[in-house]
Parts: C-alpha cells; sequence; structure tokens
C-alpha cells in the first residue's frame, strides 16, 4: 500500500493500462487467432492487449515522480464536455452510418465529429482530416484487408 502512495498520477494510469492490456491479452488468446489475411476473434484483442501493455509501460517508464509534481499547479480539474461528447458523437456515428451507409460515409462523419471536439480545430481542418482518413481506410480496409463492409451503402 505504501508503495501505491508513492506513486504519481502518471505511474498509476501506466500501470492500470497494463494490467487493463494483460486483462485483453489473455481474453483474446481464448479465441481462434487466425492469420493476418484470415483474422479470427482472438487477432484483434490479441494485438490490442500488446500494445496497451507498450503504452502503459512507456507511461509507466517516463512518469514524472511524484515528490517533483506540483500539487494544484493545473488547478482544480474541469471536464471537457465538448470533446467527451464528440469523441463518443464520433463513435455512435461510425456505427449508425455504417451500418446503414457504408465505410465511406462512416469513417468521415466519424473523423469530422471527433476531430469538432478539440477547439483549435476549424470545420475545414476537420473536413480535411475526414477526407484524409477516407483515402486511408478505403486503402487499408477496402483494398488490403478487403474488410466486408460496403464503400456506400445507401441505393
Amino acid at each position: 500500500m505504501k508503495l501505491l502512495q508513492k506513486m504519481g498520477k502518471d505511474h498509476l494510469g501506466g500501470l492500470i493500462l497494463m494490467v487493463m492490456g494483460v486483462a485483453v491479452l489473455i481474453a483474446g488468446v481464448g479465441y481462434r487467432m487466425g492469420t493476418l489475411n484470415q483474422m479470427g476473434a482472438g487477432y484483434i484483442p490479441v494485438v490490442l492487449g500488446i500494445l496497451m501493455i507498450l503504452v502503459g509501460l512507456a507511461i509507466l517508464l517516463t512518469a514524472t515522480p511524484k515528490h517533483l509534481e506540483k500539487a494544484g499547479a493545473h488547478g482544480p480539474f474541469h471536464p471537457e464536455w465538448r470533446g467527451w461528447l464528440c469523441i463518443l458523437g464520433g463513435v455512435i456515428a461510425f456505427v449508425v452510418i455504417g451500418a446503414h451507409g457504408g465505410l465511406v460515409p462512416a469513417t468521415f462523419a466519424s473523423v469530422f465529429i471527433a476531430a469538432m471536439g478539440d477547439r483549435q480545430n476549424t470545420w475545414r481542418s476537420a473536413a480535411a482530416l475526414g477526407a484524409g482518413m477516407v483515402v486511408f481506410c478505403i486503402v487499408v480496409f477496402h483494398y488490403g484487408l478487403n474488410l466486408q463492409l460496403p464503400l456506400f451503402g445507401w441505393g
């Protein structure tokens, strides 16, 4: 328990991310892995679990020690509601539009909405980011991995 009291918030965040990564990895190993061309149900959870462990380790190793953290340097915590709502809205938009409209409109809408969560983004920069991600997703997921989601679903 004393070890947890000596750890800073970044140490705790990295440790929690690593524990979650191990849990996801263990859950994913229980499913069929498959190959890169024929991914099984466990492929994405295993890769995601490994990435979570690596990112958590990087956070843990680069974290500022607690005795060097300045107490109250950032002031009271105020959630950034615009960011939260736009990110959640982007995920919901992808699910809803993807089911009915296809990969292209779902990707564009999702990225555009999520990008608008940053107050420094303009609608033009969010649209440019969305268009770039659409091109990337078409190349990688439609042509590269033959994802079974049509480019356009309407019509």
